[in-house]
């Protein structure tokens, strides 16, 4: 119901100015209804009784009449040429489905097997349910306990999310208890490098007074979730005091699943609603199907409009159907000639006389078709991204090189960094940064870039270093290296962040004790901090 009060609350129409011929169609219809009743009653020179006895067929009186049905189609076309809207355009470059942060309560108590098998592997299982109804959209996890701990980053993989899900359990985490708090604040610092809001669902079995009151001051841009993971005699402490949260309980379906989606879509169409700097998305369209199929009944046999001024009839309709050709001239045109390859599908050859090629490659990048939306768009940019998020990164790159626009350049940019030219790539995303230095994601991928460039080489220099031959002087150093190794490696730990595809690739244990390493190093690094900042105060 929420959803349904959103959009109506933003339902405008994009093109107003062309309800004006409402009051037109309406005056014609009823001319025309009136002339033909009139017509009906008038037998002539033949007496009315005569007239009727005469006349062969069904005498019932229709309760639609044939320009009933021309009004009804040329109100359908003056609304959809309106350009009825209540949702914005996600822009291409920003996430199109919510970014959601999963906080898991991994302490002692969700062991309790009074939800079978136990509370933690219901949550667990219902986390896998979870990435599986939001069809690859970014997704971070989260673990808390006395302390909250970043599991996996935001990523469309569910391949990368479901091993560390796994080796999840209370021996992982470095300090009982159940801090909320602290897990609702590290899924907000995750969600605030995104460029549009997201959604935060805590699997939780309770909640405590303190942390309900420091989560009712969360941010009202991303959506709050709760999925209780107990059973039906608990109320899960104080959630009820957090305000504006979504509570559910944990169900044996997915329903629980499908109303906490139902509630992040709801929140983020809303957020896009607010976003001024991203276009109306025009429903028009929409009411082509059914004036379409009020359109076929105009070869039904007595549907036509017939009468004794035939003439007349003739002229009129054929000024409303040259008004129906007018409203129409504000849709799309017809481009089966500039179109010399169209598809082979039969929507496509249809849609390629309808619509015009960047229409056309439109339709299809709506439904993630973007093979064939690179093949139909003549505009270079929309290629260039068609061509990207179809794979095709170095065709992508070579189409968007001869613009100059941030977005060409950003998006040139990114195609450069998947081929592995990360150096053409960086003075991409520079010339971005020239053009508008607060471009969203230029900076950011800036650095990530040169991070990558720099590690490919350092990696490269000590490869090349390790072929060289080596004499005495080497084999000191080679000696002196197991000393010096356990250090380094302490200090670049404590200096660089871990990311996701390091965790992968170092990853030579099991993820339950890798996770317990990682938790602990953590949380002796959170309680040093605080005790030089403890100090400093002093």
């Amino acid at each position: 119901m929420s959803t349904l009060l959103t959009d109506f609350s933003a339902f405008h129409f994009l093109r107003p100015a062309w309800l004006l011929l409402l009051p037109l169609i309406l005056l014609l219809w009823w001319y025309f209804r009136r002339d033909q009743h009139r017509d009906a009653q008038n037998s002539g020179p033949i007496a009315p009784h005569l007239a009727q006895a005469l006349v062969v067929g069904d005498q019932r009186r229709r309760l639609l009449k044939p320009v009933d049905l021309i009004a009804l189609l040329l109100v359908l076309l003056t609304l959809g040429t309106a350009g009825p809207s209540w949702t914005r355009l996600p822009d291409p470059l920003m996430a199109k489905t919510t970014p959601l942060v999963v906080a898991l309560q991994v302490s002692e108590s969700m062991l309790e097997k009074d939800v079978p098998p136990d509370r933690l592997a219901r949550a667990k299982q219902k986390v896998l349910d979870l990435l599986e109804t939001r069809d690859g959209a970014p997704t971070a996890l989260v673990a808390y306990a006395g302390s909250a701990h970043r599991v996996v980053p935001l990523t469309d993989d569910q391949a990368l999310l479901r091993p560390y899900l796994e080796g999840l359990s209370p021996e992982v985490m470095p300090v009982p208890g159940e801090n909320a708090a602290a897990a609702l604040k590290l899924a907000e610092q995750i969600l605030a490098n995104e460029e549009t809001p997201g959604g935060i669902l805590f699997l939780l079995n309770s909640l405590s007074d303190d942390d309900a009151n420091a989560m009712s001051q969360h941010n009202n841009q991303n959506g709050l979730g709760f999925l209780l993971v107990a059973p039906g005699n608990q109320n899960g402490g104080a959630i009820s005091k957090v305000r504006d949260a979504r509570v559910e309980r944990v169900s044996a379906d997915k329903s629980d699943l499908r109303a906490l989606n139902r509630y992040f879509d709801s929140a983020f169409r809303q957020a896009l609603a607010s976003d001024k700097n991203l276009q109306w998305e025009d429903r028009g369209w929409w009411l082509a199907w059914p004036a379409a199929l009020l359109a076929l009944l105009w070869f039904r046999r007595g549907w036509a409009m017939s009468g004794r001024n035939g003439s007349r009839r003739a002229l009129s309709t054929s000024a409303v159907i040259l008004l129906a050709f007018t409203m129409m001239q504000g849709l799309p045109d017809n481009v089966a000639a500039q179109n010399p390859q169209p598809s082979a599908s039969g929507d496509g050859r249809l849609l390629g006389r309808l619509l015009t090629p960047d229409q056309l490659g439109q339709w299809f990048s709506f439904r993630k078709d973007y093979r064939r939306a690179a093949a139909s768009f003549q505009d270079p940019y929309r290629r260039g991204y068609a061509l990207y998020q179809a794979g095709q990164f170095e065709d992508a790159a070579n189409v968007l090189a001869e613009l100059d626009t941030p977005e060409a350049l950003f998006t040139r940019a990114m195609a450069l960094t998947k081929t592995g030219q990360y150096e053409d790539s960086i003075a991409a995303f520079q010339q971005v940064l020239q053009f508008d230095p607060e471009f969203p994601g230029a900076q950011k991928n800036l650095e990530l870039t040169q991070k990558i460039l720099a590690y490919m080489q350092s990696s490269r220099g000590e490869e090349e270093e390790e072929l060289q031959p080596s004499g005495e002087q080497g084999e000191e150093s080679e000696l002196e290296q197991p000393q010096q190794k356990p250090q380094q490696q302490d200090k670049a730990k404590n200096e660089n962040p871990v990311s996701a595809e390091q965790w992968m690739s170092t990853l030579d244990t099991g993820t339950s004790e890798y996770l317990k390493q990682r938790f602990a190093a953590e949380a002796a690094s959170a309680k040093n901090n605080d005790k030089g900042s403890g100090e400093n105060r002093r």
